[in-house]
Parts: structure tokens; C-alpha cells; sequence
């Protein structure tokens, strides 16, 4: 079985943890809303299935940032073709850490079970996150 669904929208990395003044820690807002979103879109386009608890999974996530408005034709050009690729934040290991963890008790039982993984950034003039998962070979 394999699943495949996309997150329009800027790719969002994983943000650290904050603390209050009172020494107690709390996730960004940013960080919840973009894992939210990550989970209605899984719930949505893969009509909530879920791998078996004992599955070793394969996740491929494809990162698809904005080519920036003050890009030459020539540069825009070259980005779209895949020959120029961000290496701009958010992170690799950060798109993929906010991906895994929203579907942990949705797509899968806990991220533990992603044994293979892949994260590529690419620019585009429709920004997205696309991720497949399946299970691992």
C-alpha cells in the first residue's frame, strides 16, 4: 500500500521549543498550525489510512519553496529546471521532522517506524510539500 498527499502552501520546518518565564515549555504556534494542516491534509486526501503498527515505512517528502519575486527570467528559469535548488531554511531534517510527527497516530502508530527517508528541495512557482509513504522494501 502506498499513500500520497500534498501540503499547499510554503514548506515549514519544525520549530524548537519555547520556554516560558516560568520555566515550562511549549511548541510555536507556527509549529502547530502547519502540523495541523499537515494532518488535515492526510486525513483528506488518503481517507485516514492507517499502517499496521508492525510496519517499517519509506517516507519521501518533495519541498517545493517559492521562487522568490525579485528572481532574474534567466535564474527563475534555471530554478524551475531543478539545476538551481534552495538551500534556505526551513532545514531538510526539519521539513521532515514536522511531516513525521504530525502523522504520528494517524498514518502510522509513531515515527519510530520510518526505517527509510528522504527529503528534496526544489524551487517552483506553486509552493507545496508532497509526501509519499509506503511500506519499506
Amino acid at each position: 500500500m502506498k499513500v500520497k498527499f500534498t501540503i499547499l502552501g510554503e514548506p515549514a520546518g519544525k520549530g524548537r521549543p519555547r520556554f516560558t518565564r516560568e520555566g515550562r515549555t511549549y511548541t510555536p504556534e507556527k509549529t502547530v498550525s502547519y502540523e495541523n494542516l499537515v494532518k488535515l491534509e492526510y486525513e483528506q486526501q488518503c481517507a485516514n489510512h492507517r499502517f499496521p503498527d508492525d510496519a517499517q515505512l519509506d517516507v519521501r517528502i518533495i519541498a517545493y519553496y517559492q521562487i522568490p519575486k525579485s528572481t532574474s527570467k534567466k535564474k527563475a528559469k534555471l530554478m524551475e529546471e531543478g539545476k538551481i535548488r534552495p538551500t534556505k531554511k526551513p532545514d531538510f531534517d526539519n521539513i521532515g521532522k514536522i511531516v513525521c510527527d504530525s502523522l504520528n497516530k494517524r498514518a502510522y502508530n509513531d515515527d519510530a517506524q520510518v526505517v527509510d527517508a528522504q527529503v528534496r528541495k526544489f524551487y517552483s512557482r506553486n509552493p507545496r510539500v508532497v509526501v509519499t509513504i509506503q511500506e519499506a522494501e
